[in-house]
């Protein structure tokens, strides 16, 4: 039975075995492996991408298989031919479906008629792929993921989303400083609770951005204008300017304290160019461990 990764709790069993295969693939990636080879990983965009085309096309090649980049105007889909039978049809040529959409609703409809894995590369509700990449950066500077703390700062979107079911289910407290209206979505909060009781860690939700940072071990920010939001930027650029991760909201956090964000980053906006610039940024292991992360993930999943 194929398994899909459209949303984190579709891995909640195999997180940690993926995260390990994720950091065992990166110290070997100089050897010849390719567990993939012959596999074909179809890649479908209807949003811009630099970090997700990059990694899972070099992901592909480097585990001996080939990825094909589609975008939407490439396909009938854009023009009126539906997801499931463009969903019947790749299932016939390729190993695997890579989808980078704008609704979630469009991912989940591809899995459902797809007869090969299915991999969201992100969507409005969620982006896992990123999430495991963060993971796996906190476990290589931090030394470990269990009862570490997370503040997420900022918009309550598709990252903050997975990001709150990824630590509750490797055992990571997490706090969320967000602004009224802007929160996690209710659902994923609920589950992610659940998640994170049975395995003894935290999630809070709360107003404050200062509140959240205090005594975390990583501060982590996205973008506040999400693509198709540009007409929303400067109400939101006023809502957000509290959250913005900065050298006063550093100081709440313990010290040493990792600073992330999954890019690309607007400096001077949720983030200062002194902060992200600097030595406690890992910004760009992060980046860089989308490829050992996603290489892992069509592993587990297509091989």
């Amino acid at each position: 039975m194929k398994r899909d990764l459209i949303t984190m709790l579709d891995i909640q069993d195999i997180i940690q075995d993926i995260l390990d295969m994720a950091e065992d693939m990166k110290q070997k990636r100089e050897e010849d492996i390719y567990p993939l080879k012959g596999k074909t990983l179809a890649m479908i965009f209807e949003k811009s991408s630099t970090r997700t085309r990059v990694s899972f096309e070099v992901g592909m090649i480097e585990l001996g298989g080939f990825a094909l980049t589609l975008s939407s105007k490439d396909l009938q889909m854009g023009r009126g031919e539906t997801v499931a039978d463009t969903a019947r049809v790749l299932s016939r040529y390729v190993d695997g479906i890579m989808y980078r959409a704008y609704e979630h609703s469009m991912v989940a409809e591809l899995a459902k008629h797809a007869t090969v894995p299915v991999i969201n590369g992100l969507d409005n509700f969620e982006h896992p792929c990123q999430i495991l990449a963060d993971l796996l950066t906190v476990k290589e500077h931090v030394g470990r993921l269990k009862g570490v703390k997370m503040a997420y700062v900022g918009d309550g979107n598709n990252v903050c989303n997975s990001l709150m079911l990824g630590c509750a289910m490797v055992g990571m407290d997490i706090s969320c400083g967000c602004p009224k209206g802007y929160e996690p979505d209710a659902e994923v909060i609920k589950k992610a609770k659940e998640i994170a009781k049975a395995n003894g860690c935290k999630l809070q939700i709360v107003e404050s951005a200062m509140e959240a940072a205090k005594d975390a071990d990583v501060i982590y920010t996205d973008v506040w204008v999400s693509m198709g939001q540009e007409e929303e930027a400067k109400k939101r650029e006023q809502i957000f300017k509290p959250y913005q991760v900065n050298a006063e909201l550093l100081s709440k956090a313990k010290k040493g304290a990792i600073v992330m964000h999954c890019l690309p980053a607007h400096r001077g906006m949720e983030i200062t160019a002194d902060v992200i610039d600097s030595e406690r940024a890992v910004v760009f292991d992060q980046a860089e461990n989308r490829l050992h992360a996603q290489k892992a993930i069509m592993v587990a999943l297509m091989k």
